[in-house]
């Protein structure tokens, strides 16, 4: 439950240092600028704060890594779903409208994560789990969205926090099913292992001894 306040915070933190002309650069989501992640994000705030309050009675159908669709292929920014959030973040126009809008409702969602039962079962995407799990998930998404965030902007700060990357690639192993090699730094393996970047020739060569196929497109 810390963890996920913590990540969330600090890629909240992060976009409201991004100067305005920097929302106009790509970020690392294929064919999103920033300000098209950024709109995401709200988007991603909006579904935590519906989740948190639709509650369920029935036993959880799965947890947070069971949470994860795996895909077949990347994402291209070409999905209706996708397209209608670049549309979106075009509409907002003046970045200080786009950043306002995530403090607004991520502020909301934040709070409500906080004031959140651990131990409650929640419904989202026709599944069930416990709000643990779901927020468990959601370090996930926020710590990958972090490194998005920043792809293209070196200077940018906060980095996303330590204890989330290494959280996330712990989870990343989990739904994959199989362990990066420990020469793998935290950020390498979350961004090899989600297609993000490539691996080089050496990283290649020691992801052909896991026993799991990546990279992984989680959706």
């Amino acid at each position: 439950m810390d963890l996920f306040t913590h990540s969330w915070t600090a890629l909240r933190t992060a976009v409201a240092e991004i100067p305005d002309p920097d929302f106009a650069r790509p970020s690392g989501c294929a064919g999103w600028l920033v300000r098209d992640l950024v709109c995401h994000l709200v988007i991603d705030a909006q579904d935590v704060l519906i989740t948190l309050a639709t509650p369920a009675s029935n036993e959880p159908t799965v947890d947070a890594v069971t949470y994860w669709h795996v895909e077949e292929r990347p994402p291209t920014g070409a999905d209706p779903l996708d397209a209608l959030t670049v549309r979106l973040a075009a509409a907002y126009g003046d970045p200080h409208l786009l950043r306002f809008h995530l403090d607004d409702v991520g502020s909301a969602a934040g709070r409500a994560a906080e004031l959140a039962d651990p131990s409650a079962r929640v419904s989202t995407r026709d599944e069930i789990l416990t709000v643990s799990d779901y927020l468990g998930a959601y370090v996930l998404e926020w710590t990958l969205h972090h490194l998005d965030l920043i792809a293209h902007l070196p200077d940018a700060r906060p980095l996303p926090p330590e204890e989330g990357l290494a959280r996330s690639r712990a989870l990343l192993e989990r739904i994959a099913g199989a362990a990066f090699p420990p020469s793998f730094s935290d950020r390498d393996a979350l961004l090899i292992g989600t297609g993000r970047i490539a691996p080089s020739k050496a990283q290649s060569a020691e992801l052909r001894d896991t026993a799991a196929r990546f990279p992984l497109f989680l959706g």
